[in-house]
């Protein structure tokens, strides 16, 4: 299927999905008739397709190798956050937990839908730009949701395999040779199109029309707005190690106490809630999240859900760590306590008209406040980071470093930082397997932990990044296997 005709047939996805789910968008969905040429003369049929988007990261499993909303278990085997039960029979997750890919058994993988929805994204912005029968101000906000999602497609690109093919047209001749591109190259094109995105988009969050603002305190927070992308912009700069910049951007989101502040640990993935920056509105009747109907582990235990935390994850939880309570739940099955990720915790209702309580939380304040004190920590700036460090483990009912370790050197307090990263935002988009590349821990850690998994293998440095499927290089003969495979 060509990247146009997928487009074409997403946009009839989301109009269907949309008109069950007025909340999203509030809009009428592009008819079935509506081709990639004439999406962008109307204010319904633009919006409907920059909405596509987050339909298809919403539908998703976070079990899904191919969707990156699909990291938040996907990335957790490839790490230390999960362990797979055997006995489930899924080969896929296999080997993914077992760090055993290679480009036979890896498919497409994240890779080839990543890169279609960035066709969606190309052919927005050309359409977009080139558009008159818009909106002005729909036109300008819908212009930076597309830089927005471009750059967030391509940081876990650069993430998940190193350098990568910088697709920025809809051009089919330049696309089916494309190289890869130096993963440097990719992150100043991440920068670029994040400060687009800022100036493009509104400080408020918008209703489906792309125009009208929620009232204060009812808004739903899932169109990406200036602060969502000020938020990427943070984490992006830490990854770069441009400290100072990534506690710039952290400041101007923690500054805004008026939208954004911590909430209580069981508010912290409702919907709407205060501390979300960018959330996913469910779109399947009778369900609230997708992480709560795959990680809740029914009284039975593991086996058609095959997944649950794994040692090495609840041996880091510190003492009296309200988060442990909070947040991991346990069954016992077969003689055997399994312990699962219980942040979200609607599984689902069996009544279709059921109140939705609970939203996929993409970005969140917590992380701002660790990204903060790690780029201080780095910059020296002790003090601030401990105040920074102590926001997270004051609401865990944790001491604080303040009081017990003020003293700490920056070495200790840079691990420190990153332990209540790990533990703040398990099993959430692909944190620990991101941040254990970053800070090079990954050879360290997971020469330790891929032999303790079923089958266990050694672990080769290669492996931290993804190969890349015999499809996608048989169709460019420009495109290069990630180093290793």
């Amino acid at each position: 299927m060509t990247c146009k005709r997928i487009f074409i047939w997403t946009l009839i996805f989301a109009s269907f999905l949309l008109s069950n789910c007025k909340k999203l968008v509030e809009i009428d969905g592009p008819a079935t008739s509506v081709s990639s040429k004439n999406v962008y003369n109307n204010d319904a049929t633009a919006v409907g397709a920059i909405t596509s988007l987050y339909v298809n990261l919403s539908k998703s499993s976070p079990l899904d190798p191919q969707e990156l909303s699909g990291l938040s278990g996907i990335a957790g085997l490839s790490a230390d956050e999960l362990d797979y039960y055997s006995g489930a029979g899924n080969s896929t997750l296999a080997v993914y937990y077992q760090n055993s890919l290679n480009s036979q058994n890896v498919y497409s993988g994240f890779w080839g839908t990543t890169y279609q929805r960035l066709y969606v994204v190309n052919a927005a912005l050309e359409g977009l730009g080139s558009s008159t029968g818009l909106t002005p101000i729909v036109k300008q906000h819908l212009m930076g949701e597309a830089r927005f999602m471009r750059a967030f497609y391509y940081f876990y690109l650069a993430n998940l395999y190193d350098d990568v093919p910088l697709v920025l047209s809809t051009d089919y001749t330049v696309n089916a040779v494309i190289k890869r591109s130096a993963k440097a190259e990719v992150y100043n094109q991440i920068v670029t199109d994040l400060k687009a995105a800022q100036s493009l988009l509104s400080n408020d969050y918008l209703k489906g029309d792309g125009i009208t603002p929620y009232p204060s305190g009812s808004e739903e927070r899932v169109r990406p707005n200036k602060w969502a992308a000020t938020a990427l912009m943070a984490r992006t700069y830490l990854f770069m190690k441009d400290f100072a910049n990534a506690e710039m951007q952290a400041s101007m989101v923690l500054a805004n106490t008026s939208e954004f502040q911590l909430e209580a640990l069981d508010k912290v993935f409702l919907k709407s809630n205060r501390e979300a920056i960018w959330q996913l509105q469910p779109t399947q009747l009778g369900f609230n999240t997708q992480e709560a109907s795959i990680f809740v582990l029914p009284p039975e235990g593991p086996g058609a859900y095959p997944v649950y935390l794994s040692s090495e994850l609840l041996k880091d939880f510190g003492t009296g760590d309200r988060r442990k309570d909070n947040w991991v739940g346990s069954v016992n099955a077969n003689s055997t306590t399994y312990y699962y990720p219980c942040k979200y915790k609607v599984k689902r209702s069996s009544l279709t008209d059921a109140p939705v309580t609970e939203y996929s939380t993409i970005m969140r304040l917590a992380e701002l406040y660790l990204i903060r004190a790690e780029s201080r920590a780095r910059l020296g700036n002790l003090v601030d980071a401990i105040s920074d460090l102590d926001q997270t483990r004051n609401r865990a009912g944790l001491p604080l470093i303040k009081d017990t370790n003020p003293n700490i050197n920056q070495e200790d307090l840079i691990n420190l930082i990153l332990k209540e990263k790990r533990i703040e935002l398990f099993t959430e988009w692909g944190h620990r397997w991101l941040d254990l590349k970053r800070t090079k821990q990954v050879d360290e850690i997971m020469s330790k932990v891929t032999p303790k998994k079923s089958n266990g293998g050694i672990w080769k440095s290669y492996q931290q990044y993804y190969p890349i499927g015999t499809y996608e290089l048989q169709s460019n003969p420009n495109l290069t296997q990630t180093p290793g495979y």
